[in-house]
């Protein structure tokens, strides 16, 4: 399956500015240092001072010094922090970071986002969610779909609980987990469009709810 291009990035200064916020946005209850945005963005200490301060000087981040450490955190008062956020995860985030761990999985029909983080990210209000759902259809690897949730976990900061059920079970499955995932907001991450599983997965996911 093909990873889409970021639709977005042309309005970012830099992909690492792009992956700076998307580390601080997807949790917005938690805070980073910066050290930990240098790891975990692949990303060197003078640009992550630099991006962080012009976000902060925006009204998008705000940080605070707590001992010698300067602690990075969302501003979730902005007015436009809903918006951004949305821009920043579609382009960075989650969805985007799934698609390119899973898009070499073999045998894998289709890649999903389920659950809390799906739901908030489609707007449906709540509690931060503490992890991100991925349902894989398909006949895919156990293994292989362990090792591609392990990836996307180390990427993006929080726990990935990934999910195999083949084609025929998503088709024919009366069990309280997949009718719950067909009832509920997803997002669509990878899936072949023109055929027939692509075909309805998009229409759940437009009847479930407006994505950014």
């Amino acid at each position: 399956m093909k990873v889409p291009a970021p639709p977005l990035a042309p309005i970012l200064r830099s992909d690492a500015q792009g992956r700076i916020l998307a580390r601080v946005l997807i949790d917005p209850d938690r805070s980073h240092s910066l050290s930990d945005l240098v790891d975990s963005t692949d990303t060197s200490m003078p640009t992550v001072l630099r991006e962080v301060l012009r976000a902060e000087g925006a009204g998008i981040l705000t940080t605070e010094k707590i001992g010698p450490i300067r602690q990075v955190r969302a501003r979730v008062d902005h007015p436009l922090y809903d918006a951004v956020r949305r821009i920043i995860l579609a382009t960075y985030g989650p969805p985007m970071v799934v698609a390119e761990e899973f898009a070499n999985l073999e045998d894998a029909d289709a890649v999903l986002l389920i659950g809390s983080w799906a739901a908030r990210y489609l707007g449906e209000e709540g509690r931060s969610p503490n992890d991100i759902d991925v349902l894989v259809i398909g006949d895919a690897d156990r293994d292989l779909v362990d090792g591609a949730a392990a990836r996307v976990e180390d990427r993006i900061g929080m726990p990935v609980q990934a999910t195999v059920r083949t084609h025929s079970q998503w088709r024919t499955e009366r069990g309280s987990f997949i009718q719950e995932v067909k009832s509920r907001p997803l997002v669509v991450v990878l899936v072949d469009d023109e055929q027939e599983l692509g075909i309805e997965l998009r229409v759940l996911e437009a009847s479930r709810g407006s994505s950014p």
